[in-house]
């Protein structure tokens, strides 16, 4: 008799436990003002949006070495903005914190879609990327 409740109480526990998958809760868009309007608040917050799909472009994989590398592939392509002073990247949280010329701060994330982040309307063109 002691034997199904504690079967009872291990199927539980094994249902029960729940999925460590952040990134697509993360990037889920709903309730967000949409990517293409946010563009065009102006030029820093277009260029939020292209670091945020250059971000989403690059996911290599659900281990920390894709994660990784995604973040500093995104980290990269953000720093080829002439307005942007210095970006800190969170592999585990799948964001990067981007610091501005004019001290405006944002965390972005992965911006799901099918346009290209340089198809962004209102960035200026590109500098070379200045990792090796």
């Amino acid at each position: 008799m002691r034997r199904v409740p504690l079967a009872v109480l291990v199927a539980l526990s094994a249902v029960s436990c729940r999925s460590y998958d952040f990134y697509a809760p993360i990037t889920d868009q709903d309730g967000l003002i949409p990517a293409e309007q946010f563009a065009r608040y102006g030029r820093q917050q277009a260029e939020t949006v292209a670091i945020g799909r250059a971000f989403s472009e690059w996911r290599m994989g659900g281990d920390l070495a894709g994660a990784t590398e995604q973040t500093d592939r995104a980290g990269c392509f953000a720093r080829r903005f002439p307005d942007v002073a210095s970006v800190d990247a969170d592999p585990l949280g799948h964001r990067l914190t981007v610091k501005f010329v004019g001290g405006w701060r944002v965390g972005i994330l992965p911006i799901p879609g099918n346009t290209a982040p340089e198809a962004t309307p209102g960035i200026h063109p590109l500098a070379p990327s200045p990792c090796a």
